[in-house]
This record gives C-alpha cells, structure tokens and sequence, in this order.
C-alpha cells in the first residue's frame, strides 16, 4: 500500500479488541515517532508508554476518550528543550509532538493497529495519575489497539472538501 493509500484507509478507532499489542508493534510505533521531523532535530518529545491494567485504570481517570483501549501513548514534550523562535519566542512543542504522533499513527496503521488521537483529556489529572514534571507538557494521548470486529469509522469520516477549498495556488 502506498502512502496516500494507507493515509486514506487510517481511520480513528473507538473500539478495540482487549488483546494487547505486540511489543514488537509497540516498538516500530515507537521508532516511527522516534524518527519524526522536530525543528533543529531537538527532538524534545517524551513518550508515555501505557499499557497493563494498573496504567490503564489510571488513564482513564484522566479522559473519557480512552475507548478501552488496550494501550495508550501520552506525548508531551519537554518545554525546556524546544527550538524557539528569537524574534517572538513562538516554541515549536505542541508542533513537534504532534509530528511524532502523526508518524507514531501512521506507523500502528501500517501494521493492523488501529489508533484514536485524542486531545480530550484533564492535564491536571495527567500529571498527577503519571507524575509529570511541570517541565514536561502533555499535548496528545494516542490510543492503540486492535479494532474490535464491529468497530467502523464514524459518519462522514471519508468526507473531504475540495483541496480547491483548502489550498491557496499563486494567487496571493
């Protein structure tokens, strides 16, 4: 399957099998958001690996998104080790965690694994349930698992409006 193709079959998993994930799954995902572009290759993104029941029980403390899902990653990022821009201090944390989640989503796709990214969750209840240093900022959960035999992607999931809609072409 080729890149737009497998863009095109992702869709957002609300309901999983309970079986886990490999972790030899769980490690490409992994190495994908390892491999992900962040600006000056700073790579200030930290990845909470949550799986068991314990880690999920505490999870779901924090969100009512977590689909049940048998595996979960929190990507933060560490706010002292983003590039910034010097001319407005724009920091580029949130942009880079949501790279490696990209390419952490992308990746389980390729490998059966279905995924829900989910910005709906406590931040406060996040750093407590997981002990986060307030260095450190939590900017997606991405949950991961095997798609239940009944789950489907929701309504209007396909829909796109035209790229003419959505793109600017030398007219400006």
């Amino acid at each position: 399957m080729n890149f737009l193709e497998l863009a095109a079959a992702r869709w957002s998993v609300r309901k999983f099998e309970q079986r886990p994930v490999e972790p030899e799954a769980l490690e490409q995902i992994l190495r994908a958001g390892q491999l992900a572009p962040t600006a000056c290759n700073l790579q200030p993104q930290r990845v909470l690996v949550i799986t068991g029941e314990v880690a999920l029980a505490r999870l779901r403390k924090c969100t009512k998104c977590h689909f049940d899902a048998p595996a979960a990653l929190l990507v933060c990022y560490d706010k002292d080790e983003c590039w910034k821009r010097e001319y407005d201090g724009k920091s580029s944390g949130d942009i880079d965690a949501s790279i490696v989640t990209t390419h952490m989503m992308l990746a389980a796709a390729s490998l059966g694994v279905g995924s829900t990214w989910v910005m709906y969750f406590i931040p406060e209840a996040v750093r407590e349930e997981f002990s986060i240093p307030d260095h450190l900022e939590p900017t997606a959960l991405l949950v991961l698992g095997y798609p239940a035999p009944d789950a489907k992607p929701a309504p209007g999931h396909a829909a796109r409006r035209p790229l003419e809609e959505t793109t600017v072409r030398d007219s400006f």
